[in-house]
């Protein structure tokens, strides 16, 4: 049973929310970067805004990756983990009164 829970050890809450936070954090990063340098061309501030977020939805998928795989990994870890969890919690309520009921 031990060998169990080594093997779906999951990545902890803060490790998770960290990964979602740099992902966004550098999501709005690229997408006032792009506005910024749109601004500075001299583009309306609203068609600048807009034309930001039709640009930094697809650079972000190219550009960020390697982040968005990080916080795939720990959300599927987490998922994996969690099912496991409660799959042998399962197991064990299913054989615990016939175990209990024994003298």
């Amino acid at each position: 049973m031990s060998e169990d829970r080594s093997e779906l050890r999951a990545p902890s809450p803060g490790q998770t929310l960290g990964a979602m936070w740099l992902y966004t954090v550098l999501r709005f990063g690229l997408f006032l970067a792009l506005w910024g340098l749109l601004y500075v061309a001299r583009v309306p501030g609203l068609l600048a805004g807009a034309i930001a977020v039709v640009l930094s939805i697809p650079l972000s998928y190219i550009l960020l990756n390697k982040q968005r795989a990080r916080l795939a990994a720990n959300l599927e870890a987490r998922v994996a983990a969690r099912q496991a969890q409660r799959h042998n919690l399962d197991a064990q309520l299913s054989g615990e009164p016939e175990d209990e009921s024994a003298p």
